[in-house]
């Protein structure tokens, strides 16, 4: 238990952990995101975790999952969201629970909306995939985990240092170049891509290739030929 929240199940983690709990007073379920001891004793790490709460908790939209509250627990940061029952886009795309391509573009418009409007805000995502949309029971998409989201006129990143996910990443993240709101916009066409093929357009057997083939290889659109998308959508 935290504060008022009642945790009853354990939903994974890495740096933070995530658990399903009851708001008794507010009488719903929450997911609560509590860091770590031993991430709690990185300053790095619990200044990017306090971001993260500051940056998802002053947004509101539908596509974007809502952060109710932060606070503390002997010393160690947590945030209350919205709990989203349904399933990740990951899971959906391998289950085949996408549809046809008219719901695959419902998907696709969805997530460009989120994006389009944390732009708005100055926010850059950087960590735009599959595992960070989820599709609720209503079949809405919505953008979670702005872990390192961060603010165009902030950076609180080690020189030198890259942070997203491989598959996904824009050329000047690979490079450690500046960042901008472009870099969503390369992921989200490589999600695009993921989406109406069911399969990634760049792969590697080591991060050192994938990033090569990032930097140097145009991208082979001969799979979304051959899934049927239309040419307008493939240009």
């Amino acid at each position: 238990k935290i504060g008022k929240y009642e945790f009853q199940e354990f939903l994974g983690g890495g740096m933070s952990h995530v658990y399903r709990a009851w708001d008794p007073v507010m009488n719903r379920m929450v997911a609560v995101k509590i860091l770590t001891a031993e991430a709690t004793a990185d300053p790095e790490a619990k200044a990017r975790f306090l971001r993260e709460a500051q940056t998802a908790g002053g947004l509101t939209h539908d596509n974007i999952i809502r952060v109710y509250e932060f606070g503390e627990e002997d010393g160690r940061p947590f945030m209350v969201m919205e709990f989203l029952r349904g399933e990740g886009l990951r899971e959906a795309i391998q289950s085949g629970n996408v549809g046809d391509l008219p719901r695959k573009l419902e998907i696709a418009l969805e997530a460009a909306k989120a994006l389009e409007y944390i732009h708005e805000q100055s926010i850059v995502h950087r960590d735009i995939k599959p595992e960070n949309l989820h599709l609720d029971t209503n079949g809405r998409i919505r953008l979670m985990d702005f872990g390192i989201a961060k603010r165009l006129e902030l950076n609180l990143t080690r020189a030198g240092f890259t942070l997203g996910t491989p598959y996904y990443m824009a050329p000047e993240q690979v490079r450690g170049e500046e960042i901008t709101c472009l870099a969503d916009v390369y992921a989200f066409g490589i999600l695009l891509f993921e989406l109406l093929t069911g399969s990634k357009p760049i792969t590697g057997a080591s991060v050192e290739q994938l990033f090569y083939r990032i930097l140097n290889e145009p991208l082979d659109l001969a799979p979304l030929r051959e899934a049927g998308v239309p040419p307008r959508i493939c240009e």
